[in-house]
């Protein structure tokens, strides 16, 4: 968590009450990690008074601690061009720089700040932190050198400074910083794995055991602490322990791939097989292309004397890294086990021709490892600094990636008015216009899911009943509109867009009415999608697009939905709710570039459009632009779409 001293601000003067309210409630959101509240505040506080570079400098500190890199530091280089002067901001600034890794920018800031300020000895720290992210190990304990002498009793500093020592190798010194952490901070969980991984390196796993028991009684929810000791107790061949420990880590975090990778390895030394491989095609949906997965599956295949699945894997093994000696090798083995002998033959003297050549070269030890030996793959892989990111050799991506877009806008039974963008609301004359007729004082224009409210449709059926009767061609479409918005409330679909189909014939000027149309036509097709498989969600998978199942998957058809958009972009062009709608359509359509352009004019439209941010942000991380599409989705957390930072999270975090 990223904290700041609020006492930096603490001599404002501001004009009104109200900046004073927003800025107060905005800081104790901060202090009680409200973050997405305090962000909301802090917008408030911007409209105000956009010259206020504290309001963009807290704002910036909310979207740290949401994991929102990007937009913190938008926040505070809108700061610092306000006050070239704010310690804090580029102090802050450069520890987001540091986690986007951009290591020689954050370094600038760090000794802008240190020249401005030289007595915050927190700069140090937070340098000393980054000089080991980017492995400048020595300057990092300087820094926490430096920091000590005015800090001798800070328990996190003797724990990063033991870590630089370790990164030399220096064991004894990183030893003695540990036990220093845990002698000023008893309680310190971090200390605990660290001090217990140098007993593991020494194979002293009984007190690493100890250490780590202790780590779990000070933090039972983290899913670092149980991978640590699962590979302690499989060391000390407490198997099932092992196998507790992986099953923990999955509990806490369901995508870990390196657990459910040992998990399967363990699962086949103890003849588990079926649910090895179980596990290992959890490996694969998450790393698709890691050779390890394919190599080790298929020597459960072979125990389950499925030879031709083993040949299989084998073969993608060696599509992946078509150098792999050792797949050629087994490959050989299973082909002469069902009597390809030609075919087998061939596969070893490929594998003695790679041994042979790389022996030659015994100096690239990638060479050696996949020509000469499995032994390394059959090993439980050890937890490394990119543990949180999911992956594990050669940090291959996670395309295990599934969300839902942002719903259309339709008219609807009244719903809760949005509290996204704050005061700058959606302004379009012809809705509010259509709206202020007594009929509809029950209806709103949303893009929000409710509840089935009998009551609230009753009362549009009797208001359409009376409507539908008088002679009045207007009014008497908009009673079958009213009826068609009740039966869209009831999911009767097809009845819905009869209704809207009698609207549209009676007055086809009408472009709300087209707007309910295509909605009710698009989410027909949606609810028969929903029956078939599963609810339409935008997969970042390398050739899934739609549905989470893809197989058996069936294309639906949104061209009628498309159709009526057309109709009233060709009556109005200046609605924004109608460009969202279709890039909402393009993107169901796996028309992507499409939906972006949609959202794009939609956004020009309304400035505000937390929505369409969000949708075109994710369309955009799926077509692998993902610095614009954490841009954007980052602009709609800042507007008020609470879920963006899931996304972020999960997805914009250490991009490379």
């Amino acid at each position: 968590m990223l904290t700041v001293l609020f006492t930096v601000a603490a001599t404002y003067s501001f004009a009104q009450y109200d900046k004073y309210y927003y800025f107060n409630r905005g800081r104790e959101n901060l202090i009680n990690s409200r973050y997405a509240h305090a962000i909301i505040d802090f917008n408030v506080l911007i409209q105000a008074d956009s010259s206020l570079h504290e309001g963009y400098f807290f704002r910036g500190i909310a979207k740290y601690n949401l994991n929102d890199y990007i937009g913190a530091l938008y926040d505070f280089n809108k700061a610092l061009h306000i006050n070239p002067v704010y310690t804090h901001a580029y102090h802050y600034r450069a520890i987001t720089l540091s986690q986007l890794n951009r290591f020689d920018e954050a370094m600038k800031d760090y000794q802008t700040a240190i020249d401005l300020r030289p007595d915050l000895q927190g700069i140090y720290f937070s340098r000393g932190i980054t000089y080991l992210m980017s492995q400048k190990f020595d300057e990092s304990i300087e820094d926490f050198n430096t920091y000590l002498k005015k800090e001798p009793h800070a328990g996190d500093a003797y724990v990063n400074r033991g870590t630089a020592y370790l990164m030399k190798h220096d064991t004894i010194k990183a030893l003695e910083n540990y036990n220093k952490a845990l002698y000023y901070n008893s309680f310190d969980p971090n200390a605990f794995i660290r001090r217990a991984r140098i007993f593991a390196m020494q194979n002293d796993n009984k007190r690493a055991l100890k250490d780590l028991d202790n780590a779990i009684k000070m933090d039972s929810a983290s899913s670092f602490v149980y991978f640590n000791r699962a590979l302690v107790r499989y060391n000390l061949n407490d198997i099932y322990g092992a196998l507790d420990d992986l099953t923990k880590v999955l509990e806490l975090d369901p995508d870990n791939a390196l657990s459910y990778y040992n998990r399967a390895l363990i699962r086949s030394q103890i003849g588990d097989y079926n649910k090895a491989l179980e596990d290992y095609e959890q490996v694969m949906a998450i790393n698709p292309q890691n050779v390890l997965v394919y190599f080790n599956r298929a020597a459960v295949e072979i125990e389950l004397k499925d030879y031709y699945a083993a040949i299989a894997d084998y073969t993608k093994a060696i599509e992946l890294y078509p150098d792999f000696a050792t797949a050629y090798m087994n490959r050989s083995y299973v082909k002469n086990q069902i009597g390809q002998y030609a075919s087998a033959k061939k596969d070893y003297d490929i594998a003695q021709q790679k041994i042979t050549q790389y022996r030659k070269d015994a100096s690239d030890s990638t060479f050696s490892l996949f020509a000469d030996t499995s032994k390394t793959f059959n090993k439980l892989l050890a937890l490394d600094a990119d543990f949180t990111k999911k992956t594990f050799s050669n940090k291959l991506e996670n395309r295990k990636i599934e969300f839902m877009i942002q719903p259309q806008f339709k008219f609807t039974a009244e719903a809760p008015k949005s509290t996204l963008a704050l005061d700058k609301q959606y302004f379009f004359p012809p809705i509010d216009e259509f709206l202020n007729r007594p009929e509809l004082r029950n209806v709103a224009l949303s893009n929000q899911i409710i509840e089935i409210d009998n009551i609230a449709v009753a009362r549009l059926d009797s208001i359409s009943e009376i409507l539908m009767k008088m002679d009045n061609s207007k009014e008497k479409a908009l009673g079958y509109f009213i009826k068609g918005i009740s039966q869209g409330q009831l999911k009767q679909y097809s009845s819905a867009i009869n209704y809207y189909n009698k609207a549209i014939e009676l007055d086809p000027g009408n472009i709300f009415y087209y707007i309910n149309r295509s909605a009710s036509q698009s989410e027909m097709i949606e609810f028969i999608s929903n029956i078939e498989s599963s609810m339409p969600k935008l997969s970042l998978d390398n050739e899934i697009m739609g549905v989470k199942n893809p197989v058996n998957q069936k294309k639906y058809d949104y061209k009628e939905a498309i159709t009526d958009l057309d109709k009233t972009e060709r009556l109005n062009p200046n609605f924004a709710y109608l460009h969202y709608n279709r890039g909402n359509l393009m993107c169901l359509s796996n028309k992507m570039p499409e939906a972006v352009d949609s959202y794009t004019t939609a956004i020009k439209q309304y400035p505000y459009f937390a929505e369409a941010y969000f949708n075109r942000g994710l369309i955009l991380i799926y077509l692998r632009d993902t610095e614009r599409g954490c841009m954007d989705v980052s602009k709609s957390g800042e507007l008020g779409v609470t879920g963006a930072y899931a996304i972020i999270k999960k997805y914009c975090l250490n991009e490379e």
